[in-house]
Formats: structure tokens, C-alpha cells, sequence
């Protein structure tokens, strides 16, 4: 295949394929297929933004550089393979009606979800559940075939696996001018089997220490003469630049905190530089084994004397990305939802949240029955994007997985506990341990807590002991990350007191899954159910809800803080809450 790739405004980059203008016409070719050789054959510019300044030094003031970029880009470096950087993704997207498509990298962080760039993705402008696809578990780009007429007749994916995508989110404060909260999440439709890698935590201060060593990956241009990108994939090692010298560089328009460079300043030519450059936005620069940053802006050509590259800060974004990776969005549309189940019909509803309030509630009767069940909890065991349900049988303590699958649009009940009618918690709260998959928690009879790590099929490893202690609590629950680290945590209420505390994960296993506690809230005893859903608001935190006696169900939105103000003041979402046995 060849390729050329257009100038990148805004850092995506874009590719034009010779001889392929009749792709979308062939017959006979899978969707995907048609859909990925157009996205090829586009040579369109994704993100235009209309900043565009140049490096402030005094050496790149009489440079060609036109201005500020985010672009995907690897000039110097070497080629490396899909087993040394088995996350890596291809996003290409083309939007049949307008003729416009482009491409950009991403890296899988879960089975069914892929961090990369918000202006690769932005909603505002792009709809990727329609015109997008992804392409995973290969270091080589697709080769496109085609006949003498040019119409399609076969995608070569050289071992890799299209996939078509289901949803998209980008940090609400995007700003498509300024290129800044340049993060974004795509769900894929399906999982895939390429292996996740994580993304770093809030806390971590050392892996963006000046002088670092990162490294950064990509398909993007390798050199600035020509607009070919790499058919094989390539990476660079590049040093973590202090936010002095990227802020002194790139001021005004650097953005503390929110980005920060990497690599040597660029020499003026290929010979002399080493960078990201267009095609390889969206991309993963790693430290660690761990993402610390998305491939974001640049120069135009990549090389102008004097610059660097510049990155998403992924500590900044951990936070929000979190409840995209693990959420409990039944109606699939960025926001956690409730479960509620009747006590005088034994009838299962939804109420999809619209981020400060519930909607009317709906039946969920293709599940199944959701009689003869004394616990449900909302989760996502085997990571296919779908919300799962764990349910315990009021008649014997079996525990059950209850799951979609999509292909076929069916439910499955699966018992994957034995006897647990004594265990007086269950808790499904995402990845405690830092693996990236769903773990479950419970509370045996003696008050130990435990963690049984899950392997992302609905199965979990050796269960682990964290600590003893938790019988004085009448509630212990948590789904997603309440003080925006990008970890999971816990919330717990004491029977005498009835006293709220933040249990903080750690993102280990064992005794060391959760931090001290902290006391949060005192005297909750108005309530008689607590329930954490994630994300209600879709604003990035974890929320909570809290019921009445009388029926009154109340929304406390989440606000990262591990203190007393961990929750906004609440608002009430309902009155007529008194007619459900169990919430989740």
C-alpha cells in the first residue's frame, strides 16, 4: 500500500491510498473491510484548530515551524514489533456521506476500550459508533487490494483484528482551539484478545521527573519531506522534559498540569530530530509498563528547531478516563444507570440516568427472571462493554453471573459461587488489585474482607484476605474511583453512628488493597440504602445515592476529594423509591 499523509492541524493523521477511490463501491467486501480502505484512501485533516504560534525560543523564531499541533508523529527512532507493544491500536474512521476520513493511534486499556486523543475523536464533530473502526494485535498497517477498476476485493490485516466501535467519550472540557484535555475513550462492540496496559495513577510524580526515559509509539510520518507514514510500527525513546523548559517553549500556550513535552529539542532536520509527528496522535507514551501520556500537539512537519512534541498529562486524566473503563452504563450512553427490583412483583427495571436525574423506569425482562434473588450488583465481569449483573439465590447462597452476549443478543445465567448465604457483603467495585479487570469482594461471616481477582471471563483467581474488622459496618460499597486516582474504592457504614467513611484503593492485592479510612460523613442514619452505581453525573467521579425511609432517593455527586467533602450537596432524584427491595 501506499501512502501519504496530509499536514495535521489538529494531530491526527490522515492517509491517501493510490488507485483506491472505488472502495466504498466494491461488492461483496465486509463492512469493516470498506470501511478501513476508505479511511486509507482519505486524505482529509482532522481537529483544525486555529492557534497557531510558534516555538517561543530565539532558535526556532526563524524556523519553518507554522504553529502549534497536535500530531501523532515518529521521525528517528526504530520499527518494533506487536509482542513488544501488544496494546497498541490503529483508529480509522471515514464518514461515507461527507468523503472525509483519517486516522489516528490508541492503545487498549481494557478488552473493550481504547485511550486516545479527544480531537481524534471529538463528538462534536465525529460520530465513531457510525463511521469508526479499530484495528488491533498487528504492527503492520492493513494492505488494501484492488481490481483493475479499482473496486475493493480484500483488506490484509496481517494478523490483526478489526473491530467496530460501539460508543464514544471525550473529556468534557475538551477545547478544540486550544487542544487542551486532550483525552478520550472509544468502546469497542466487542472485546478483543489484545493485551491491555494501564494507565498511570494521579499520584505518580516520578515518571514525569525531567529526564525520564519514555517511550512513545506509532505509525505516524518518518520524516518531514514526505508524507508517508510507517507501514510498521515504530517507537522512540524521548525524555520527560521539565514543565520549565516545555512551558518557557510553548508559552502561552502550554497548560501546567494538564501537558507536558518529551524528547530532545528538534534539530531543524530528520537527521538532527527525534519525535512524534503526524499519524501518531492518540498514541501512548509509556514509562513503566504504564501509559503516562497521549500523543497531543506539535510543530507542523515535526522538526522545527528548538521544539518538542507535546503530550495529554494521563495522571491528570486517570481520574475521568477511569469510569469510562469500568462503568455501569446500561443504557450505553457515557452515564451510570440504576437497577431496581419491585418487592411485591419481583419485576427488574432501569431508570438511565440524564446526569442530575433518573428517566421514567423501564422492564428489563429479556434478562430473565429477577425473582428468588435476595443481592443484585452491577458490573461488567468479562469487559465486553455490556452491563453484567452478580446475583445471589435467596433459597441457597449460590452465586450467579448474569451476561449478554452480543452477538446474539441473548442472556446467560452462570453460577460462579457456591453457599455464600452467609456472606453479609458483596461488593463489585472494578480493578482493586491494578490489573485492569473486575475484581469482587465479600464479607464472610467474621468480618474479613476479601478480594477474589478476576481474569476478566466471569472466573477469579485464589481469593486474598485484605483485613478483619468489617462486621461493624452495615454497608460496605463502592463501584469505580471516589477520589479521582484512577483506583478503586470503597465507602463503608458503621452500624453504631451509622458513620460514613472512604476506604481509598491502592491498586494492590492483600492486605495492602486500601488505605486508612477516612471519615467523611457523620450520622447517615436517615438513610436505610446506599447504593454506588459510578458515574451517574458522566462528569468523571464516582457518585453515590442514598434512600430514605420514606422513599426519597437522593443523588450525591462525586467530587474527587478524599474529605469531608467528598460529595456536593445533595439533590433529589425521586420520591417513589419506597416500593423497591433492592437497588444497585
Amino acid at each position: 500500500m501506499s501512502g501519504a499523509v496530509a499536514t495535521a492541524i489538529a494531530g491526527a493523521l490522515l492517509l491517501s491510498s493510490a488507485g483506491a477511490a472505488n472502495g466504498a463501491g466494491s461488492s461483496g467486501s465486509d463492512e469493516l473491510d470498506v470501511r478501513i480502505a476508505n479511511a486509507m484512501a482519505a486524505d482529509d485533516t482532522v481537529g483544525e484548530t486555529t492557534a497557531k504560534p510558534s516555538p517561543s525560543t530565539d532558535e526556532s523564531s526563524s524556523s519553518d515551524a507554522e504553529g502549534l499541533k497536535p500530531d501523532a508523529k515518529i521521525i528517528g527512532g526504530s520499527e518494533t514489533t506487536i509482542g513488544a507493544a501488544p496494546w497498541m491500536a490503529q483508529l480509522w474512521y471515514y464518514d461515507e456521506t461527507a468523503d472525509f476520513g483519517f486516522f489516528c493511534g490508541g492503545s487498549v486499556v481494557s478488552p473493550t476500550k481504547i485511550l486516545t486523543a479527544a480531537h481524534c475523536v471529538d463528538k462534536n464533530h465525529y460520530d465513531w459508533a457510525k463511521w469508526g473502526s479499530v484495528v488491533t494485535g498487528t504492527d503492520q498497517l492493513p494492505t488494501a487490494v484492488y481490481d483493475s477498476d479499482g473496486n475493493l476485493v480484500d483488506m490484509d490485516y496481517h494478523g490483526g483484528e478489526p473491530t467496530k466501535v460501539s460508543r464514544q467519550w471525550n473529556h468534557s472540557s475538551y477545547n478544540e482551539d486550544t487542544i487542551n484535555n486532550d483525552v478520550a475513550v472509544l468502546t469497542l462492540a466487542k472485546p478483543v484478545t489484545a493485551k491491555p496496559i494501564r494507565m498511570t495513577t494521579s499520584t505518580d510524580t516520578s515518571s514525569y521527573a525531567a529526564g525520564t526515559s519514555a517511550k512513545v509509539y506509532g505509525w505516524g510520518r518518518t520524516s518531514s519531506t514526505s508524507d508517508d507514514i510507517s507501514e510498521k510500527l515504530k517507537t522512540a525513546t524521548l525524555p520527560v522534559v521539565s514543565d520549565t523548559t516545555c512551558g518557557n517553549t510553548w508559552d502561552p500556550y502550554f497548560v501546567k498540569g494538564n501537558m507536558f513535552c518529551a524528547g530532545k529539542p528538534a534539530g531543524g532536520s530528520d537527521a538532527t530530530t527525534t519525535a512524534s509527528c503526524n499519524g501518531d496522535s492518540g498514541g501512548p507514551l509509556v514509562v513503566g509498563g504504564k501509559i503516562i501520556g497521549v500523543v497531543s500537539w506539535g510543530v507542523v512537519d515535526c522538526v522545527a528547531k528548538g521544539a518538542y512534541p507535546v503530550f495529554a498529562k494521563v495522571s491528570k486524566y486517570v481520574g475521568a478516563a477511569y469510569p469510562r473503563v469500568d462503568d455501569t452504563d446500561i443504557s450505553r450512553d457515557g452515564k451510570a444507570d440504576v437497577f431496581l427490583r419491585n418487592k411485591e412483583t419481583g419485576s427488574g427495571y432501569v431508570r438511565a440516568s440524564s446526569g442530575s436525574s433518573l428517566a421514567d423506569r423501564k422492564a428489563l425482562t429479556a434478562e430473565g427472571s429477577w425473582t428468588g434473588y435476595n443481592l443484585v450488583q452491577q458490573t461488567d465481569l468479562n469487559r465486553d462493554g455490556y452491563q453484567d449483573y452478580v446475583l445471589r439465590r435467596a433459597s441457597d447462597g449460590d452465586v450467579f453471573w448474569r451476561r449478554r452476549t452480543a452477538s446474539s443478543s441473548t442472556w446467560t445465567t452462570t453460577q460462579i459461587f457456591d453457599n455464600w448465604a452467609t456472606r453479609t457483603r458483596i461488593i463489585t467495585p472494578g480493578d482493586v488489585t491494578g490489573d485492569a479487570l473486575p475484581d469482587l469482594l465479600s464479607v464472610d461471616s467474621a468480618g474479613a474482607l476479601w478480594i477474589y481477582p478476576g481474569k476478566g471471563n466471569g472466573t477469579f483467581d485464589t481469593r486474598v484476605q485484605v483485613s478483619t474488622g468489617w462486621n461493624t459496618y452495615n454497608a460496605v460499597l463502592g463501584h469505580g474511583d471516589f477520589t479521582g486516582d484512577g483506583k478503586a474504592d470503597l465507602i463503608a457504614r458503621t452500624k453504631t453512628g451509622s458513620n460514613i467513611y472512604l476506604f481509598k484503593g491502592t491498586g494492590k492485592a492483600g492486605t495492602g488493597a486500601f488505605a486508612t479510612k477516612i471519615k467523611v460523613r457523620s450520622d447517615w442514619s436517615s438513610y436505610n440504602t446506599l447504593i454506588t452505581p459510578g458515574d451517574v453525573s458522566g462528569d468523571g467521579r464516582a457518585d453515590l445515592l442514598a434512600r430514605t425511609s420514606g422513599g426519597t432517593l437522593y443523588l450525591y455527586k462525586g467530587t474527587s476529594k478524599a474529605t469531608t467533602e467528598i460529595f456536593g450537596t445533595r439533590v433529589s432524584v425521586g420520591t417513589s423509591y419506597a416500593q423497591y427491595d433492592l437497588l444497585g
